[in-house]
């Protein structure tokens, strides 16, 4: 973590007065410059400050502010007066006993105003920045003070960190304010800055204070919003919201009395409700900036400040820049950016672009049109239209908009403008539960009814409301809300909810259309209609056999998701209509969705679903190699969200055609860079055949009702799946969640200090602390305190407890496995750890897969591995269970290690006459090992993506023994390839094979001996680097891709034969290509395999994500000689991986055109993993598909 500038400073200062060598004033310069310079620099141009400037008529100044363009122009320590004057202002420096104020208002500094128009004075302890006022005379602008005596300076010095933590970020904020206080004030980017600077001092001027004088307006606002603001958390939000409200309310009254006065008329914070339109902000802001609320909280000075720059501001350069439309671009987002980016974060704030919106609207204006028979589209009165989560009113403004342009086309007259008014105060409503958003969206719109002619006039005001989305659309039983007290004293809040509670209960509304939230903020507990989200679970648990989904585990907690059940619920009150979201696109797929999208398609008619792509979170990338951006992504704004995202447009019509709603789903705008992927989203809606761009998408119970086209073979949904065939459900690996802090990458390294720390109940929580911080970070339901006061001294530390563990395919770590640690060990999965026996073996999968569905969908190991193994939810099927764990009929008898296999496995095993699948090993794995080599066959993944994709694996069931013996003995192979922990004859020990010889081994550039010393094996060339909260992101790293040499293609050509292959047919799997792989600027692994390179296992590039966590500035050290020769067997065992895949295809194509007829519905009363099987139950057996 960076240090403060603060910090460096009061060290610098410090250790000068503390030396007793140096005097009072000059011996401080060159560490007051060097804060100045520090902070300077981050602007552009940077600022600079030079000390003691020569005398140019005024003095000789202490120093004065440069910008970096002024010094490139000129040699300044020549100055000879002939050079530039300081552009940013002078510096006067005295010692920490004088007076800053006397100093300001002395006749030295009178002199420099003259000359230089800003001073910046100080005495090391008190910053204050001077300018002339209207008579001449020295005014303080703004004033800063770190210590308020030159005693209480001193001690402020000895502790330098505390002192950086508490005043830290204002004390740096206030410099760079100084430095840019005579810079040009032209742009809505600059002037958010700047009031989003004075913001932040605000807010930590009321951080810590007694809010009890705004306790009634905390009360009122929970009331009226049916919400609380919880703990520390929801403390803070309800400062932040106060501190925007001033601040939004401030601009926005600026904004508007700007329209009203000339350029040389002064604005006035004070009189700023009175420019404010809308009765509940105007009484939230009077409330807020009353002088009896202000002054206890010192907030008056920086409104002052504000106040003062937007009169510096040259209002005909801002106004041509600020456009109405997109104040949330130019100033909104720039503004909560610099003022809270944790909280813009999560609360899901983010700028929708233009061009979403505008599609959106268009889309919805079109399918009134000719979906639901209203030929003017929006700009029927009939149509009542309402954003939820309006935010600033971006799908609003454009609702208007495209309500004028129907008007324009129908031939306008004088009173369309008034049409347009009419429409936005009475039928076109959103619905805001943020006050700040809330008084953006009211600027906004009521600038663009401004410019359209249209003026609010005195009371007037649009329909967007301050409300909560999410309660009220139900009448309460008695149909009378009885005031709170509070209420009674803000009539204006009641009569907001009331109007908001009017809509929701009253109005027809026809259209829902917006960008819904992705967070709820964790400070702030809302209301909300109790059944929003508990409709989307029915079933969801229920098991299978008994008609529900056997989904354990389901994510239904998106807060997008309540507002898609608010849509839902409105259209169908109303009885047709439409709904236009934008929103996180798993909902489309996702097992834990599905009874969502059965609600939905019950609900409505069609549906056109457009993939827009950008997941960041699983580093997505377009068909063209190049990183997939979020669609959010525009330059120099917000960097978006981060995960995928869809546009779904819901039309009820009462049109239906058949017994199923028709779904359109559109996968065609997949461009790498955002702004390319918008402009082809609007451009498509030209295209004189626009449903052309879609494919018909057919949910239906076999494929979980997804919205996705699907192009898994229809007999693939036929086979059973992986979970089916195993009789315990699959189990979840751990999940450590402290920072890898009891995971180790080497035994040599896992001393596990920290731990052992952690579990010492002698230790106090600081020592623990300065042991490893990790452990001692609260979050989620580990809570810090309470968790290690009941571990510590009941939980030993244990070595035996440590083990190696795969943290990602092939990249095997030491973890400390201790069931006992849970929460500390986030999830150390018991259930799982109780089923290392036997020599246990592990077939590792997972429910669903976003992340590479072309990648192998499984994983063996003969050790327990990480949740994260495979990317989403790796999950164990051990091949053995314990036996109080399992569930196996009693008809085969009891077995000290029964076989994990299903009842209606079993009977498909039965039926090839293998009746005692415990005996042994390999009859127990004997379908463990079929699935593996089904699963790393490519062209069983290519042909089945899509079902892949959405579900457990499924897998087809060879009809004759023989049949499935082959294809386990061909997953044997498999396994022993993936199996780290142990050798391979020929391939990792052993004569190895010709082909294999020559490919990953360890090389040093010509002329240069490896030196293992001189840190040769350290990873520097860029495979990874650390990421947001400690995570590794692969890098570019430096790969040279070439031909294979002659004596590398002869190589493979030997094995190939030797394996009844050609060398075309080993370059064909292999790649045309291979690759170098640099460790360094001089060592490199040698010829590995494009193909190989690029492998990929569950969703990772094995190789590469192996490297990235090794990278020298992440690991602290070089590999060791074995580390870097394990890279060479990895290399190795992919490659002879890789050249069984015509053997694997091969025997999936055999098995996939003699596959058994056996089904679970063949045996009525036992379902897939039942634990009593009837004894007249009949299986059909034998005969092919």
């Amino acid at each position: 973590m960076p240090v403060s500038p603060l910090e460096t400073y009061l060290r610098e200062i410090g250790d000068i007065h503390r030396s007793g060598a140096g005097v009072r004033e000059t011996s401080y310069y060159p560490a007051l410059s060097n804060l100045l310079n520090d902070v300077g620099k981050s602007l552009r141009p940077a600022v600079r400050c030079l000390t003691q400037l020569r005398n140019i008529g005024a003095g000789m100044p202490d120093g004065g502010f440069f910008t970096t363009q002024q010094l490139q122009c000129h040699d300044v320590s020549s100055w000879d007066g002939s050079g530039p004057t300081p552009e940013r202002g002078a510096l006067e420096v005295k010692s920490p006993a004088d007076d800053v104020t006397m100093t300001a208002m002395s006749v030295q500094v009178r002199e420099y105003l003259e000359t230089y128009g800003l001073v910046l004075v100080t005495n090391l302890r008190d910053f204050a920045l001077v300018q002339r006022n209207g008579q001449g005379a020295p005014e303080v602008l703004e004033h800063f003070t770190l210590a308020a005596s030159e005693p209480e300076f001193w001690t402020l010095t000895i502790h330098p960190q505390k002192a950086a933590h508490e005043l830290g970020e204002r004390f740096v904020e206030y410099l760079l304010r100084v430095m840019l206080a005579k810079a040009e004030l032209a742009s809505p980017k600059q002037v958010a800055w700047f009031l989003a600077s004075y913001a932040r001092d605000a807010r930590a001027r009321i951080e810590h204070a007694d809010l009890q004088a705004l306790t009634a307006v905390r009360t009122a606002l929970e009331s009226s919003l049916g919400l609380t603001f919880e703990g520390e958390r929801g403390d803070h939000f309800f400062r932040s919201t106060l501190i925007q409200t001033l601040f939004y309310g401030l601009f926005s009254a600026w904004v508007l009395w700007c329209r009203t006065h000339r350029d040389n008329e002064d604005f006035d914070w004070k009189d700023a409700q009175w420019s404010l339109h809308v009765p509940m902000i105007r009484a939230l802001f009077e409330q807020v900036s009353q002088p009896s609320k202000l002054l206890p909280l010192h907030l008056v000075e920086p409104l002052e400040w504000a106040a003062g720059v937007l009169n510096r501001v040259d209002r005909t350069q801002f106004f041509a820049t600020f456009r109405e439309e997109q104040a949330v671009q130019y100033f909104y987002e720039p503004f909560l950016e610099e003022f809270d980016p944790v909280l813009r974060k999560d609360l899901g704030v983010w700028y929708t672009p233009e061009e979403i919106v505008r599609y959106q609207v268009k889309r919805v204006d079109h399918v009134l049109r000719t979906e639901l028979d209203i030929p003017r589209g929006l700009a029927d009165p009939r149509v009542v239209v309402l954003d939820p989560c309006c935010g600033t009113g971006t799908y609003l403004v454009e609702v208007l908009r495209r309500i004028q342009r129907t008007l324009k086309g129908e031939g306008e007259d004088a009173l369309s403008a008034q049409d347009v008014k009419t429409a936005a105060m009475t039928r076109i409503h959103g619905f805001e539960i943020m006050p700040a958003p809330f008084v953006v969206a009211h600027l906004q719109l009521g600038l663009l009814l401004t410019s359209m002619g249209a003026p609010l006039q005195n009371e007037e005001r649009v329909g967007v409301y301050l409300t909560n989305s999410l309660t009220g659309w139900t009448p309460t039983a008695s149909g009378v809300h009885e005031p709170t007290p509070e209420e009674l004293l803000f009539p204006e809040m009641t009569d907001e909810r009331d109007a908001a509670r009017h809509i929701k209960q009253e109005e027809q509304i026809l259209v829902v259309l917006g960008n819904p939230p992705y967070n709820a903020f964790a400070g702030v507990h809302a209301e909300e209609e109790g059944d929003l989200v508990d409709c989307y679970k029915d079933g969801l648990n229920t098991a299978v056999q008994d008609g529900g989904w056997g989904i354990m585990k389901f994510n239904l907690d998106e807060l997008y998701v309540r507002f898609f059940g608010v849509a839902e619920r409105r259209i169908n009150a109303t009885g047709r209509g439409v709904v236009s979201f934008i929103s996180n696109h798993s909902w489309l797929t996702e097992p834990s969705f599905v009874v969502l999208r059965q609600h939905l398609i019950k609900s409505f008619d069609s549906f056109w679903i457009d993939e827009l792509h950008g997941n960041r979170k699983i580093s997505e990338y377009a068909p063209d190699g190049r990183t997939s951006e979020t669609i959010f992504a525009v330059k120099g704004f917000s960097s978006g969200i981060r995960v995928g995202v869809a546009t779904s447009l819901w039309v009820k019509s009462g049109k239906r055609k058949g017994s199923q709603a028709l779904v359109s789903y559109r996968d065609d705008i997949d461009n790498a860079k955002a702004v390319d992927r918008r402009r082809a989203l609007v451009a498509s809606t030209e295209s004189p055949d626009f449903d052309a761009h879609y494919a018909i998408a057919s949910p239906a119970r076999g494929n979980k009702f997804s919205f996705r086209p699907s192009n898994a073979s229809r007999r693939y949904l036929t086979w059973p799946t992986i979970a089916e065939l195993a009789s315990q459900d699959p189990i979840n690996g751990p999940i450590e969640r402290r920072g890898n802090s009891m995971l180790a990458f080497s035994s040599a390294e896992a001393t596990m200090t920290g731990l052992q720390a952690y579990l010492n109940k002698e230790l106090s929580d600081d020592q623990v602390a300065a042991v490893d911080s990790r452990l001692t970070k609260s979050s989620g339901e580990y809570h810090y305190v309470s968790v290690r006061t009941a571990l510590k001294g009941k939980v030993t530390y244990d070595p035996g407890h440590l083990t190696r563990y795969p943290f990602k395919p092939f990249d095997v770590r030491v973890a400390y496995l201790d069931a006992s640690l849970q929460p500390l060990f986030s999830r150390p999965s018991p259930e799982l750890l109780s089923q290392r026996v036997f020599d246990n073996r592990y077939l590792v999968t997972r429910e669903t897969s976003v992340v590479a569905p072309h990648s192998p969908p499984f994983y063996y190991s003969s050790l327990v591995c990480d949740y994260h193994t495979l990317a989403v939810e790796a999950k164990h099927i051990p091949f053995f269970l314990r036996s109080q764990a399992r569930s196996i009929p009693q008809l085969f008898g009891e077995r000290e290690r029964p076989a994990n296999v299903s009842t209606y496995a079993r009977l498909y095993l039965a039926s090839l006459g293998i009746t005692d699948p415990d005996k042994d090993v390999d009859t127990a794995g004997a379908i463990w090992m079929h699935a593996l080599a089904i699963g790393y066959s490519p062209a069983y993944l290519t042909e089945n993506a899509d079902g892949i994709r959405q579900d457990w694996p499924r897998i087809p069931l060879p009809a004759t023994r023989a049949l499935l013996q082959s294809s386990a003995a061909l997953g044997k192979i498999v396994a022993a390839l993936l199996d780290t922990e142990s050798p391979v004859d020929g391939v990792s020990v052993g004569t190895v094979r010709r082909e294999l010889r020559c490919m990953g081994t360890l090389q040093v550039s010509p002329g240069h001996v490896l030196d293992t010393v001189a840190g040769d094996l350290g990873i520097t060339a860029g495979w990874g680097h650390g990421g947001k909260d400690g995570v590794t992101m692969p890098g570019k790293g430096r790969l040279t891709k070439r031909d294979y040499s002659a004596p590398e293609l002869e190589a493979i050509e030997a094995g190939a034969v030797a394996t009844g292959m050609t060398l075309d047919d080993a370059l064909t799997v292999l790649g045309r290509q291979t690759c170098d792989v640099w460790l360094n600027d001089l060592a490199f692994w040698q010829n590995v395999p494009v193909n190989v390179w690029n492998y990929v296992i569950g969703g990772y590039q094995v190789i590469k994500k192996w490297l990235s966590y090794r990278e020298k500035t992440l690991l602290g050290r070089d590999l060791t000689t074995d580390e870097a020769r394990y890279v060479t067997e990895m290399v190795r065992r992919l490659s002879a991986l890789i050249l069984l895949q015509p053997r694997l295809d091969e025997n999936y194509l055999a098995v996939a055109a003699a596959t058994s007829r056996f089904r679970a519905s063949d045996t009525d009363s036992v379902g897939p993993r039942s634990g009593v099987v009837a004894s007249d139950t009949p299986a059909r057996i034998g005969g092919t598909e």
